[in-house]
């Protein structure tokens, strides 16, 4: 391990200078991350990294799946509940029923039980892949709240149906009432844990003298607490995570400071920044391995990709048929239910079919497979299983990642009435920022406003929407109504974002982020 540590050390700076390479010719960075791993992987002497099978998903998947959450509103995700919940679950399963009978009928020796096992590992498209690809072109805000909302909840459902398969390979039978009662009691179980545990950590916050460092750190744990407790239960560690993640972000301004929020959202970026960029170098320099063992089992190179190319294409036709499949069920839909858009168009659902790029949970969930049943018997095409979804995340990320900024384009998506437009709804918020500023104020220090320079600058302010001068020296008793006006100003946000769908909530996030630095600064003025 001591002898590569200048080995890692040298990917972890070549993971960033590929970043940058990519923000600089706008090419999304998985794609790049991946490229780069693979060839790296055929230089003589590389180091092997392995990881242990059974702890891949725990080192990864809790913190990424827990960052996604937090970026997530609530908000959108219960708007658009049912297309995410379609795509999430429905079109999943449909997926991994695809790859099962295709892999049935065209790989020999691959039983359904292996095909539903494979379709499981391939079937959640990758939200890093579809965020990196769409931070270099403009989207209506609904997609990406789609994709976003749907890669929080796809991960569960595949990997719900990765561990029946898996079941159905070792023991060769599959009980259906059984199964049925398996999977309410994981996903009942794992949303149940990880409320239980987000409310456990948020008291901790609250109750126990904690400062910033703490916080920071508690946040860390908190994910991993989850996922290995609802495992620990035989629950969905993911929909645990997911769930916690959620509540948690949703009361972060309950429990958290100011300080504790911008500290702990610099350290997270950093750590999923690593996390991400570490896996996808991993897809590609783990290539020669999984190559290597399809060799000494007698499998040509160009039969194994040619396997995985055909289930690829199963992937993307599926997901392009669901596309539109969604589109037909919700305009037949809207004549007995209340649907968030009646007609969303034909042009959404072929980017919402072409974003299917896979990345980091297919890996991880392909790795995970043991080499060995318990009884010692070694599992069947493991190694195979490993390409095809080797051949997956490279194609669909090549293919798809690069050719869907100009699709985007291309088809010149309509501009949805969904939200406000960006520049109004800030504009807007200004001033109802100003107005309740000024309120409170008039009703709670009308003296102080004529007698303190600093509150009547202040006031002046708002009233005309500039900025304060930041080297001027507030006195003591001015910084606390300062606080007290920020603290009103941050309730007014959140309870704007909650009665208003049409605000972005990322739009109220970033004056939220706002009202945080400024807090921050008086504290250390």
């Amino acid at each position: 391990m001591l002898e590569h540590f200048p080995f890692y050390l040298a990917i972890i700076v070549l993971i960033v200078l590929l970043i940058m390479l990519g923000n600089r010719i706008k090419v999304a960075y998985p794609v790049l991350l991946v490229l780069a791993g693979l060839a790296i992987s055929f230089i003589p002497g590389i180091p092997v990294l392995k990881i242990d099978p059974e702890l891949i998903f725990i080192i990864f998947l809790p913190p990424l799946l827990y960052e996604a959450a937090w970026a997530n509103s609530w908000k959108e995700l219960w708007h658009w509940r049912r297309i995410i919940g379609s795509f999430a679950f429905v079109v999943v399963f449909l997926t991994a029923i695809s790859v099962a009978l295709v892999s049935n009928a065209f790989i020999p020796g691959f039983s359904i039980a292996l095909g539903f096992l494979l379709g499981g590992i391939v079937s959640p498209p990758d939200a890093v892949s579809a965020s990196a690809i769409l931070k270099f072109v403009k989207v209506p805000k609904r997609m990406s709240s789609i994709l976003e909302g749907e890669s929080l909840l796809n991960d569960a459902s595949s990997l719900i149906i990765m561990r029946f398969a898996m079941v159905a390979v070792g023991t060769g039978q599959f009980v259906l009432h059984e199964a049925a009662l398996t999977f309410v009691w994981m996903v009942a179980g794992g949303v149940a844990i990880g409320l239980l545990i987000g409310l456990v950590f948020l008291k901790a916050h609250k109750w126990l003298p904690t400062d910033v460092n703490m916080d920071i750190i508690l946040t860390l744990v908190t994910p991993y607490a989850m996922y290995i407790g609802a495992e620990e239960a035989h629950a969905s560690g993911v929909l645990a995570v997911v769930s916690g993640g959620l509540f948690l972000s949703y009361h972060r301004h309950r429990f958290l400071s100011g300080s504790s929020r911008l500290r702990g959202e610099n350290v997270w970026q950093s750590l999923v920044f690593v996390l991400n960029g570490l896996v996808f170098i991993l897809i590609g320099l783990d290539l020669p391995e999984i190559t290597s063992a399809l060799k000494a089992e007698g499998i040509s190179f160009y039969q194994a990709t040619g396997y995985g190319l055909l289930i690829t294409a199963t992937l993307i036709v599926g997901r392009m048929l669901a596309g539109y499949g969604a589109l037909i069920f919700t305009k037949i839909a809207s004549h007995f239910i209340t649907v968030a858009d009646k007609n969303p168009g034909a042009k959404a659902p072929l980017i919402m079919g072409w974003t299917g790029m896979r990345g980091v949970v297919s890996l991880a969930a392909a790795l995970s497979i043991p080499v060995a049943f318990d009884n010692g018997v070694l599992f069947p095409q493991r190694n195979l299983i490993l390409y095809i979804t080797f051949i997956v995340i490279l194609v669909t990320l090549v293919l798809q990642g690069l050719t869907l900024p100009a699709l985007i384009r291309k088809v010149n998506l309509p501009d949805f009435n969904d939200h406000l437009p960006e520049e109004e709804t800030e504009a807007m918020i200004r001033e109802e920022l100003a107005k309740t500023s000024l309120a409170y104020l008039e009703q709670h220090h009308p003296a102080d406003m004529e007698q303190n320079f600093h509150l009547r600058k202040l006031v002046t302010v708002w009233q005309k929407q500039l900025e304060s001068d930041d080297n001027a020296v507030v006195p003591e008793n001015v910084k606390s109504i300062y606080k007290n006006i920020l603290e009103q100003q941050r309730t007014f946000l959140l309870a704007r974002n909650k009665a208003e769908q049409r605000i972005d909530e990322e739009i109220i996030r970033k004056f939220l982020h706002h009202i945080d630095l400024e807090e921050e600064k008086l504290n250390m003025g």
